[in-house]
């Protein structure tokens, strides 16, 4: 095997390793003699490897006193911080961060989408709602977070920005998970169905102002529920 294939394959192996909690943030990586065992590989593939996940923010050199896990807030690859939140890594402050981020992204989305929105579009926002509907009475779950993601998947793209979506594409696994958990309270449901409605509406206006408005509220709303129902206040 190439040896750039086994750098490959021992940083991979770090990163999975730490990114499932068996090396948390501080803790020190095995030292480079038992790596070398642990993979059978020289010891510039070993250095190589771990050279990787320093560019990566991931880990870092003390020289005299090993190399160590650095936190995920300083870590500089997003792959590496999705493998770390796919596997529950600080859930909390992680679904927090990501509502942050939707806040940031998705009320400035929905105003570029405000004039820009087709009758089409709005006819498939209004199909989504009512999607919500009829999956939040008959408790349907998963039908009721497709439809939810749909909607705002429809507005990313009539935002006209193709930035907005590429952002948000990768964590879409993480959002998706995330609507699952908060969807199954009957509540959150309800208010998501509200706001949702009201987005639609404003869009319906195209009104930037108005548009953005609505989502910024539906986004605060999220973020109470989650408070509320999920997090424990």
């Amino acid at each position: 095997m190439a040896r750039q294939s086994l750098v490959a394959m021992v940083s991979d192996d770090l990163l999975s390793r730490i990114t499932s909690g068996e090396f948390p943030p501080e803790s020190t990586l095995p030292g480079e003699q038992d790596l070398v065992a642990q993979h059978d590989v020289s010891r510039v593939t070993v250095r190589e490897a771990v050279k990787t996940l320093e560019a990566l923010g991931v880990a870092r050199v003390e020289r005299g006193r090993g190399t160590f896990v650095n936190p995920i807030s300083r870590w500089t690859s997003l792959e590496a911080v999705l493998r770390a939140t796919s596997n529950g890594q600080n859930d909390a402050a992680t679904a927090v961060q990501l509502i942050e981020l939707r806040r940031m992204l998705e009320v400035g989305a929905t105003a570029l989408a405000a004039p820009r929105i087709t009758d089409a579009e709005l006819a498939v926002l209004a199909g989504h709602v009512e999607t919500m509907r009829r999956t939040h009475a008959i408790n349907d779950v998963e039908r009721f977070v497709e439809a939810d993601l749909g909607f705002h998947d429809v507005i990313l793209h009539a935002s006209g920005n193709v930035f907005v979506s590429v952002l948000l594409e990768p964590l879409s696994r993480i959002l998706a998970t995330g609507r699952a958990q908060t969807s199954r309270v009957p509540e959150i449901q309800a208010h998501a169905i509200e706001h949702h409605a009201r987005i639609l509406t404003a869009l319906e206006t195209r009104d930037p102002e108005r548009s953005s408005t609505a989502m910024e509220d539906h986004i605060t709303q999220t973020l109470e529920d989650l408070r509320a129902y999920v997090l424990g206040g």
